[in-house]
């Protein structure tokens, strides 16, 4: 049985715009790797509802798992959690137990939970809270998607939360052959081993390094003894090839 796959949404436009570099998303994709969820397709959207919707609705479907980070703050640009109500046809309106929660933190602090600190307990209907053991202001899982902030430690403290309770597949192996030759001197025998493990996955990735032209061979596979096998084949054909 296939391992369950997931997709990414990254929302915001600093994210676009080339101010803020996106960690998010590589993070995520070895967590899911390691829990034996492939992480299939990832999408970047501007702070747009519309854009955001149509995203959810489509990437929702596509996959057994959405992951989206960003947008879930107090300012007026932060719409991620009524976009994803819309999307999914679901009320949204503050939550009790996550206006606790937000109340707790502010009072240890001495502030005031204001109006725009309020908007963080804005949950969607029939959503599960994602605990934010950071800043307290809450992600959430509607159904299949789980929604969670955009400041890289907060979305790893929510992904660590949020992994153990999701059912995945055989966590995904994989072994690297370095050759110092270019990808295209090895396309054939590659593509040889490929079709003979049409059950792995073989990725081929060049680099130079100190003037010395090389790839990088990836085999990948929730099966160990295929991946040694084909790794075996492999580096019998690229010695040849050498």
């Amino acid at each position: 049985m296939p391992n369950p796959t997931a997709a990414m949404l990254v929302i915001g436009d600093e994210i676009l715009s080339g101010r803020t570099r996106d960690s998010n998303m590589h993070h995520l994709a070895k967590e899911l790797t390691s829990h034996g969820i492939a992480l299939a397709e990832a999408r970047v959207v501007p702070d747009d509802r519309d854009r955001i919707i149509t995203a959810i609705r489509a990437l929702s479907q596509l996959h057994d798992h959405l992951f989206t980070s960003g947008g879930i703050g107090p300012t007026h640009d932060d719409i991620t959690a009524e976009a994803v109500a819309a999307a999914m046809g679901t009320p949204i309106a503050v939550r009790d137990d996550a206006r606790a929660i937000l109340q707790a933190h502010y009072d240890q602090r001495g502030q005031d939970l204001n109006a725009a600190r309020l908007r963080m307990a804005r949950i969607p209907e029939g959503a599960t809270l994602i605990d934010n053991p950071i800043s307290a202001a809450p992600g959430f899982t509607l159904r299949n998607v789980h929604v969670m902030a955009g400041v890289p430690a907060i979305f790893e403290a929510m992904v660590a939360s949020v992994l153990p309770t999701l059912v995945g597949g055989a966590p995904l192996l994989s072994q690297t052959l370095c050759v110092t030759r270019g990808e295209g001197d090895i396309a054939a025998p590659l593509g040889e081993i490929a079709d003979r493990f049409p059950d792995l996955s073989l990725g081929s990735y060049p680099f130079f390094r100190d003037g010395v032209q090389g790839t990088n061979i990836v085999v990948r596979g929730s099966d160990g003894a295929r991946v040694d096998a084909a790794m075996a084949e492999l580096s019998k054909l690229m010695s040849g090839a050498e």
